[in-house]
């Protein structure tokens, strides 16, 4: 087992040893103002004005020090521009070949710089929370507010890395520039979009990205699926397992995550008219759809407790049991019974597998794809919910089979059962179980990767040091370290909900909050679509499926829009705050308020609250990562599905609301349901306020 300060020591480069924060030293002086503090020995305006002296010292000796490299980089790249230019009056490929190596070389060089940076903004962050956790102030807040957002920020040099753009640029444009030597008068600005054809370029633009949180679409998609990865990053990071990866299983995870959307939204167009069909109220089609939504808050924790040990067995027993809760949704028009709907679409939620999906992910996929794969992972799940509503559109048809009824209502159940026999046959034979799946209970004591992934954020729950005194300072480190670990057990994978819980931090649960606001506000919307759109508007089947069919198909241009140009734009938390504020304008726009209530102003409002919960799960998601503990990647309750049951619990609140709401009438139904929104909305955005400085 090796602790944070221990790691962080480990994978720094040698001869800069004596430029990297001093890790070790602060974390000594947090202790120290702990122990005085418990006896009256410090002030709070001094801890505050000490440790921020500290921490200024230590960031302008990082910052000094990566101006200094970043000359002597500059002044190389200079005279190999100078050599460069004798190559306009005379063609020599040997001098070419030269010029390119040593470019390279300043490549290399250029990336040990990144990763010096990125080192000491982890261990930044790190002793911030460390700070926060052991003496109970909110100094990030404090910290980040009076040093970041100041013009002359040397913490923003640190974390934006100010300047090392030029040189990128520099070397990316003049090795282009040597490979198109040959007749070409095209440089890289020309082209913007050719791919770069030099490897140590593409080490450096992905370093870059990674240290400023910089997205593309794929990133910024695949940040929806919320897969943690190592928070330190190695130098041989691309050196993954890629033998428990097998991609026909991956496109089956997949199948099955496009599957379950699917079934999830078939029936939302039709749920008021089947409720009507069997004596119930249209309002009752909250109850219909919210059961699948009940039964997976179940359902996600014990799938994830089998992924623990299995993939293959979980998504059989998913296929099996999506098929018989759908036979159960369609069979029950014929047996005119509405507890065999509700047990049916029980049934479904019990069969939701998407933990495992998202756990393969994490676990099998190798490092370089991940991002790829959690973008498709999220992909289906957008294409699912976009076409599930469209195939209920088309399903406009009457007839029976004997004695079985076949209409609009019933069909989708037969669809999607026919859909999973399938897909299990196609899971029989071609599906390939991982080898070499970690037992949940215990850490192999020779995998030593595992046992430091897990030490991360010993300091969100730990005391920082033991009291070992009088001994030399390696020792006393690692001693201090491993009394960390074993005084909370750190090593062993989140396998409760306790456990879990004590790695909240107050960060985390604003995240979650956000995320349990979006789910509730976006389900509301769509759930009630058929009944709201049917008393105002007296809309069909088919064009209620049209609206919501428009609404899923707005998800993948928005992540594009925003993944590659917005969020490269903004910081994360500016994002969030202005998108919370435009879900909470979509919201108050929905009310109908004295006016008539307009198809404008439903279809308007509700593209509006959409979009903008589609934009702010992708920002709450990327910045639920960056502040939950890492120790959250791995267990039965792991951060994935943390966040899928703070969604699941929204979306059967909605549901619940929606049926509840029906008993003060349809002509309030929509005022009713959207008030529980609008003030979870308006607490979102009072708790992001108030821990906006600690999103960082």
């Amino acid at each position: 087992m090796v602790a944070f300060g221990k790691k962080l020591k480990d994978r720094q480069i040698e001869e800069w040893q004596g430029y990297y924060i001093n890790y070790k030293i602060m974390k000594k002086k947090v202790k120290q103002y702990a122990c005085q503090i418990e006896t009256g020995g410090y002030e709070r305006r001094y801890v505050l004005k000490d440790f921020s002296r500290m921490l200024d010292n230590q960031i302008e000796k990082i910052v000094l020090f990566l101006l200094e490299q970043q000359g002597i980089l500059s002044s190389r790249i200079a005279k190999l521009a100078f050599q460069q230019e004798m190559l306009q009056t005379e063609f020599d490929l040997p001098r070419i070949a030269s010029l390119q190596a040593a470019y390279r070389d300043i490549g290399r060089d250029l990336l040990k710089l990144l990763f010096f940076v990125e080192i000491n903004a982890i261990g930044l962050r790190k002793i911030l929370k460390k700070f926060d956790k052991r003496l109970g102030y909110r100094f990030t807040d404090y910290y980040v507010k009076t040093r970041a957002n100041h013009p002359y920020s040397q913490l923003q040099q640190v974390f934006k890395h100010v300047g090392l753009g030029a040189v990128v640029g520099a070397i990316s444009r003049n090795l282009a520039e040597l490979d198109d030597f040959q007749g070409s008068y095209l440089s890289i600005y020309d082209q913007p979009a050719r791919p770069l054809q030099d490897p140590v370029v593409d080490a450096i633009r992905a370093a870059v990205d990674r240290l400023s949180h910089s997205t593309n679409f794929l990133t910024y998609l695949g940040q929806h699926a919320l897969i943690i990865h190592e928070e330190l990053p190695t130098p041989n990071d691309e050196n993954v397992d890629d033998q428990r990866y097998h991609f026909m299983t991956l496109l089956l995870n997949l199948v099955n995550t496009f599957l379950y959307m699917v079934n999830t939204y078939i029936i939302v167009p039709t749920a008021d008219d089947y409720s009507m069909s069997l004596g119930a109220a249209p309002t009752v089609c909250g109850i219909v759809i919210g059961a699948m939504a009940v039964a997976q808050i179940f359902s996600s924790v014990y799938f994830s407790a089998w992924s623990n040990k299995s993939y293959f067995k979980p998504l059989v027993f998913s296929s099996i049991v999506l098929f018989m809760g759908n036979v159960m949704y369609a069979l029950a028009y014929d047996f005119d019974s509405l507890t065999v709907l509700l047990l049916g679409r029980v049934f479904c939620g019990l069969g939701s597998a998407r933990a495992v999906n998202r756990r393969y992910i994490s676990d099998c996929v190798p490092l370089k794809i991940r991002m790829q794969a959690s973008a498709g992972f999220v992909s289906a799940s957008a294409l699912g919910m976009a076409c599930g509503p469209a195939i209920a559109g088309l399903l406009q048809v009457r007839f029976k089979i004997y004695m079985i009824t076949i209409n609009q209502n019933t069909i989708p159940g037969w669809v999607m059962a026919v859909a999973w026999v399938f897909y299990l046959i196609w899971l029989s034979i071609s599906f390939k179980e991982p080898g070499h799946l970690a037992k949940p209970d215990h850490v192999p004591e020779n995998n030593t990767s595992l046992a430091e992934s897990d030490t991360l954020e010993n300091g969100a729950t730990q005391p920082l040091l033991s009291s070992q005194a009088h001994q030399d300072d390696a020792d006393e480190d690692q001693e201090c370290d491993m009394s960390e670990e074993r005084s909370e057990n750190s090593h062993a994978p989140i396998n409760s909900i306790g456990a879990a819980y004590k790695l909240l931090t107050p960060s985390v649960k604003v995240q979650l909050l956000i995320y349990f606001m979006l789910k509730y506000a976006t389900e509301t919307l769509l759930a009630e679509s058929s009944v709201i759109t049917s008393y105002y508007f007296n809309w069909t089947t088919s064009k209620v499926s049209i609206f919501l069919v428009c609404l899923g198909l707005t998800v993948l241009p928005v992540n594009v829009i925003v993944g590659s140009n917005i969020s490269n734009m903004f910081e994360d938390r500016q994002i969030l705050l202005a998108s919370e504020i435009m879900v909470c304008l979509g919201i108050i726009a929905s009310f109908h308020i004295i006016i008539p209530y307009t198809v404008t102003q439903y279809v308007v409002s509700g593209l509006v609250m959409f979009v903008s919960a589609e934009v702010l799960e992708g920002v709450n998601l990327s910045l639920l990562s960056r502040v939950m503990s890492s120790r959250l990647s791995r267990g039965t309750f792991n951060g994935g599905l943390l966040s899928t049951e703070a969604g699941t619990i929204a979306r059967v609140i909605a549901d619940a609301t929606i049926t509840l709401g029906g008993y003060v009438g349809e002509r309030r139904l929509l005022n009713v349901t959207l008030l529980p929104s609008l003030l979870i909305c308006i607490l979102a955005i009072i708790a992001t306020c108030l821990t906006y400085n600690s999103q960082y």
